[in-house]
């Protein structure tokens, strides 16, 4: 028996255009998947949850979902500084990314840091003139690459954050960090955000129209020593972002590789994730999305829709979301082969 779980963050079309994208899909793979099912579930999620259904997702699979409850977003810090073969022996880390803030009429907006274009050189420039602000106030910051950073904070260890991409795009106010030390944070991020003002790689940034890196997003929270929960996997495939550092801190196999490695494999309980189709659903650009789910359809669905119909994989559980929902669709050999059931993307629609 192989069993795998496919995680497609940003799947569902957002409800207000769900008919007119859905029309737009060439996608039989996907529409028997969603169609021909043994079960199939929705989940509704707060709108100022401070995790995507998706990394809310990941964190139950993960074992991480009662911390986030005091952390709001997935503690994963310290796991993803060790990924990066740094030392965290002790306190409480948090991850910190260089992003663009932008001024809007009345509000200020997180811009999604995919689109910063942000190099090694850029970010190490920008680390150095923000580390003494860090020292001064005791705080070790230590750099892992040009979009993550880390630090130190055992006394900021009741923030409770939000992730980058739950804040993408939004007005900044209500996903700021809160606690006791979140005016300590903030006077913290006021400085950094004088100090890059007119640092040279922003002024070199904006002389080529690029957008300037004026702030820094904390969240992630977690303590050096705490344990790694079981994973209920067997293997896990193509992990993105924090999830590979969890899944290189677990028990189970992590490898990359293509659907027909997948099937090959056999996995007793696999999971993978897609998460191709984050970024253009952040910046609302549809027809990208559409093309990049045209690519899932040929390179996974149909490959793995095709390995139920005649048993290489006994059953798939296909996991989508969008900003404040989550559908399961589960999908066996037998329920594959459903011939009076019509393909259909209808239940993608709310």
């Amino acid at each position: 028996m192989s069993h795998l779980d496919i995680l497609l963050p940003f799947g569902l079309p957002p409800a207000e255009i769900a008919g007119d994208v859905l029309r737009e899909l060439k996608t039989p793979a996907l529409a028997s998947l969603v169609a021909r099912t043994n079960a199939h579930r929705r989940e509704e999620f707060d709108a100022l949850s401070r995790a995507l259904p998706h990394e809310t997702w990941l964190a139950r699979q993960f074992g991480l979902e009662e911390s986030m409850r005091k952390r709001g977003s997935p503690p994963v810090a310290a796991a993803i500084l060790r990924a990066y073969g740094l030392t965290a022996d002790a306190g409480s880390w948090f991850l910190l990314h260089p992003v663009h803030l932008q001024l809007a009429r009345d509000h200020v907006l997180l811009i999604d840091q995919r689109q910063l274009s942000l190099s090694e050189q850029e970010s190490r420039a920008l680390f150095d003139a923000a580390k003494p602000l860090f020292d001064e106030i005791g705080k070790p910051l230590l750099y892992g690459d040009a979009r993550t950073w880390f630090v130190r904070a055992d006394n900021w260890d009741d923030l409770c954050t939000a992730t980058a991409d739950a804040a993408a795009g939004r007005n900044i106010a209500m996903w700021l960090p809160q606690g006791s030390a979140e005016r300590d944070w903030r006077k913290l991020q006021n400085e950094i955000q004088m100090h890059w003002h007119t640092h040279p790689v922003n002024e070199k940034r904006e002389h080529r129209g690029e957008k300037p890196v004026n702030s820094v997003w904390l969240w992630g929270g977690a303590a050096a020593t705490a344990d790694t929960p079981p994973v209920r996997y067997s293997e896990l495939f193509n992990l993105p972002g924090w999830t590979n550092a969890l899944g290189r801190s677990s028990s189970a196999p992590v490898k990359n590789g293509t659907a027909s490695d997948i099937i090959a494999a056999a996995p007793k309980h696999g999971l993978t994730v897609l998460d191709q189709l984050i970024e253009p659903a952040l910046a609302g650009e549809w027809s990208e999305w559409i093309d990049r789910l045209h690519a899932l359809e040929s390179a996974w669905l149909a490959p793995i829709a095709d390995a139920l119909k005649t048993g290489k994989i006994s059953q798939v559980s296909l996991v989508m979301t969008h900003g404040t929902d989550l559908a399961e669709f589960i999908t066996g050999r037998y329920s594959s082969k459903k011939f009076w059931v019509k393909p259909s993307l209808s239940r993608l629609a709310r």
